[in-house]
């Protein structure tokens, strides 16, 4: 089945080819869906006359399958899918990926499909297994330069390192992390003379990153003198992690076309023809060794030209970051709302930061999808809400409640009624002095006493954030709607939140962002997005507003500068640095004393508060600096407490400050 063949006997391409990279929307276990992706989306690459499509890592099953792996059902259902989605290959070349188990083990792998035949699996050979990434808990990594015969339906196919040649063209794969080591397949490629290398990817969004991907595939085109195709999962597939659907086509180290990104679409086609025949000349002149003969080489004798030369598209990506937040938010939000099936999202609005911040993503969500789509497509994909087409449809899906207590000012009131107004949002001003009033009398029956502020301040405040959340899980139920929760990642730093008050929902949009950020987009937001209520909430102070006007409450107060915390936070968790070394890093940013006190702050808070972030709503991971404990950040929920580190940083004796 397998055949090598010496440099000498390889014919030069004289013919273009069109390629394509393919993104899909697609829905962990949602076998049917994207089945239906994946046969719409070959479907019209035959309509565009592509000869070679490539498709991302696991699109059968989604990328957030989890345990599931482990299950038997769903690797055979993988497989059943692929049946059907060869049959569907008639004249076009298509890889697509999905898990396989072979000798009891389970790999990541690619199958290479053309004209209606399966033509063998690539694997996976390098398993992401840091940060979010979990790969290596379900899949095994496959040996380099290895190939063993598949047994699928009394037929044998090649699975393993394996290289295709259709047509003349020599094609390699790199799926996703094979190619962010040191080590890379494409290296092997280079040697084995392959044309084309294919990047499968299931790629997570982060701040950046797209400049990074660019890098890796332009050079990979440039250093192994190949056409690089990379394609990524689009949307959110399974809950936390957001793939943008970038695609990347490059050769000899220039981008010949790249796609738009954060679509609101099933999926996504990018084209380019390429001339092979020039990536011939180039490795000619640059190979000052003998290619050596890959050890597993499937030929196929294939037509995959294309008529003339054309010109890729290229799409110029959002480079800064307040961009990136929301195209990646407004997405992420719409995807979650209509795979969790519900209808739409309700909000505790208290006219502060984080609340307004996630009233405008919510709204930028439906506007964005709803201009994307067109109202009938919009409507069509939410048809289990049953929405009623002559009534504003924001009103219908987003609902938002401001609840006041004795402690709550007219500045929040008036920054929350006319932020959801102004987005056209529902607007509830629920007052729910009462029960606070309830709830003390309660309490001061029980203890025999009243309560004071000087004697209960943490008390009294929690209540107030608590006794909020009955009534707004009460509408969600009503609304069969998303309950949003506001916390953002300083707050999950520090535990500055009430469980079961204003942590209370199913989703928090902000958990992976800082409250610094959060800030300064809003200010962005107000210009950039023409929201012209957003200057009531930007011109107020952050503060959770439960104690009485008199003291003055402000979350800074309470905690310490945001800049700082943000800072603290870099060193203490990012870059685990002891409670001294974030002393020295920082020092100069305010008095050493303050500094030494606003560190013990942190290291204090953050050590008895893993509990709490324990139980947080899952959040969306947009950086490297995600204090999620499901998916990211470990920490023992019982621990020292830092104790010996902030008796070294009490007994440390500064030098003035040059």
């Amino acid at each position: 089945m397998y055949k090598a063949e010496t440099h000498s006997e390889r014919q030069t391409i004289m013919k273009y080819i069109k390629l394509a990279g393919a993104c899909l929307n697609q829905t962990a276990l949602d076998f049917g869906h994207n089945e239906r992706n994946i046969i719409q989306t070959i479907e019209q690459a035959k309509k565009e006359q592509v000869g070679i499509l490539c498709l991302p890592e696991l699109a059968i099953c989604g990328y957030g399958c989890e345990d599931m792996y482990f299950s038997e059902a769903v690797t055979s259902r993988c497989l059943a899918a692929l049946e059907n989605i060869i049959s569907h290959t008639q004249g076009i070349a298509v890889s697509v990926g999905l898990p396989l188990v072979y000798e009891n083990r389970l790999y990541n792998a690619s199958a290479m499909m053309h004209d209606g035949k399966l033509l063998g699996f690539a694997a996976k050979q390098e398993l992401a297994g840091d940060g979010i990434y979990y790969e290596p808990r379900w899949f095994k990594t496959w040996p380099e330069s290895q190939a063993v015969d598949f047994l699928w339906k009394g037929e044998k196919y090649p699975l393993g390192d394996v290289l295709f040649e259709l047509d003349g063209v020599r094609i390699g794969f790199e799926i996703c992390e094979d190619a962010w080591n040191g080590v890379r397949p494409a290296q092997r490629h280079y040697r084995h003379n392959v044309d084309l290398i294919l990047n499968p990817s299931a790629s997570n969004f982060a701040f950046g990153k797209s400049k990074v991907r660019e890098l890796l595939v332009t050079e990979a085109s440039r250093s192994y003198n190949c056409t690089y195709l990379y394609t990524n999962l689009l949307g959110n597939d399974s809950g936390r992690i957001i793939y943008d659907g970038e695609i990347l086509i490059a050769q000899d180290g220039q981008l010949l076309a790249r796609n738009q990104r954060f679509s609101f679409e099933d999926f996504q086609i990018l084209t380019a023809i390429v001339d092979l025949d020039f990536v011939h000349i180039r490795r000619k002149k640059s190979f000052n060794f003998e290619p050596e003969m890959p050890p597993h080489l499937i030929r196929v004798e294939a037509e995959l030209a294309t008529d003339g030369p054309e010109k890729g598209k290229i799409i110029f990506p959002a480079e800064d970051k307040e961009t990136e937040f929301l195209l990646a938010e407004s997405l992420a939000l719409f995807d979650y709302m209509r795979k969790s099936r519900s209808r739409g999202f309700v909000l505790s609005l208290s006219g502060g930061a984080d609340s307004s911040c996630c009233a405008v993503l919510i709204a930028q969500a439906l506007v964005r999808a709803e201009q994307a789509l067109g109202r009938e497509r919009f409507l069509q994909k939410l048809s289990y809400a049953q929405l009623d087409p002559q009534q504003p449809i924001m009103a219908q899906l987003f609902s938002c409640v401001y609840q006041a207590t004795a402690n709550s000012g007219e500045a929040t009131l008036e920054s929350a009624r006319e932020l959801a107004l102004g987005l056209g949002a529902t607007f509830f001003n629920w007052n729910v002095e009462g029960l606070h009033t309830q709830y003390k009398a309660l309490a001061a029956s029980a203890i025999g006493r009243p309560l004071s502020w000087e004697k209960d301040d943490i008390s009294l405040q929690n209540i107030q954030a608590r006794l909020r959340a009955p009534g707004i899980w009460m509408l969600a139920n009503l609304n069969n709607a998303l309950l949003i929760t506001t916390s953002n990642r300083s707050e999950a730093a520090v535990g500055y939140a009430t469980m079961d008050g204003d942590t209370a929902g199913g989703l928090a949009p902000l958990g992976g962002i800082d409250k610094e950020s959060v800030i300064s987009w809003l200010q962005w937001a107000e210009s950039a997005l023409q929201i012209p209520e957003l200057r009531y909430v930007n011109s107020l102070a952050p503060t959770a507003e439960l104690r009485p006007e008199a003291y003055a409450q402000t979350d800074e107060s309470d905690l310490m500068p945001y800049p700082i915390l943000e800072c603290i936070e870099e060193q203490a968790i990012g870059a685990y640095k002891s409670p001294v070394e974030v002393f020295h890093s920082l020092r100069g940013m305010v008095a050493d004393d303050l500094l030494k006190r606003y560190i013990k702050k942190f290291f204090q808070l953050w050590s008895r508060n893993q509990w709490k972030r324990e139980r947080y709503a899952p959040s969306f991971h947009l950086d490297d600096k995600n204090l999620d404990p499901k998916t990211w950040c470990r920490f023992p929920i019982l621990n020292g407490g830092f104790w010996e580190g902030l008796q070294e940083l009490e007994a440390l004796v500064t030098e003035a400050n040059p």
